[in-house]
């Protein structure tokens, strides 16, 4: 296996202190808001606002794209066909990464904003429910970005990634579906999953390889042994 097909312990150690600091930093989001009654913050409310005086017509439609997309049938249909597309180009293991990483971001953020039960704002030009904490859009393009990012290894991924996440964290509290600090906590959980995912795949990665050798390889000669 070449050195560009396996990232480096360096890289790796960088992913994981990434994705601990994500969660640690989520954490500590999930209290404050807690601390606050689940009410807005101070910064929400100044994000909220600074969002309703900018709303327009064609503002609404241009924010309703990364909506449609980063919806439920949405991503469903881009992951499918992302995962589709690298198993298609033989990278089977970075298919079962993507394909782990978004089961596992919406399992946990869809569990957990169904128990916290925040509010969403109440002009909201979408969604309705009080499932507000955190942003299951923002959350599942973190972790479709993060995921192709670390397993493609392109500068350019990155950037067009991040200026997605972006958008898709604009347009959600610009149609007042979410507050600044959902959107925030919903980044911060697709980092956490996308990097702890990856990290664990790259493992059992390992390990099978190391497997895989031990079985194709023959078997050594003992030193000092006589053949028959």
């Amino acid at each position: 296996m070449s050195n560009v097909d396996v990232p480096s312990a360096r890289s790796r150690a960088a992913a994981l202190v990434v994705g601990v600091s994500a969660t640690a930093a989520f954490v500590i989001l999930r209290i404050v808001v807690a601390l606050g009654g689940h009410e807005p913050l101070a910064i929400d409310i100044w994000w909220h606002d600074l969002m309703a005086s900018a709303v327009s017509d064609i503002g609404i439609v241009i924010a309703w794209i990364p909506a449609v997309v980063g919806s439920a049938i949405g991503m469903i249909v881009a992951g499918a066909v992302l995962i589709l597309l690298l198993l298609w180009r033989r990278r089977r293991w970075d298919a079962v990464t993507l394909a782990i990483a978004m089961v596992a971001v919406v399992a946990i953020g869809a569990t957990m904003a169904a128990v916290i039960g925040r509010t969403r704002p109440p002009d909201s030009l979408a969604e309705r429910m009080a499932t507000s904490f955190p942003s299951g859009h923002a959350a599942v393009a973190t972790t479709v970005v993060v995921i192709l990012a670390l397993v493609l290894r392109r500068w350019y991924v990155w950037a067009l990634g991040a200026v997605w996440v972006v958008v898709m964290m604009w347009s959600r509290t610009y149609l007042q579906a979410h507050w600044l600090s959902d959107v925030v906590a919903g980044m911060l959980e697709g980092v956490a999953v996308a990097t702890l995912v990856w990290i664990a795949v790259e493992a059992a990665r390992d390990r099978h390889a190391v497997r895989s050798v031990g079985v194709a390889s023959p078997e050594q000669p003992i030193e000092g042994a006589v053949n028959p």
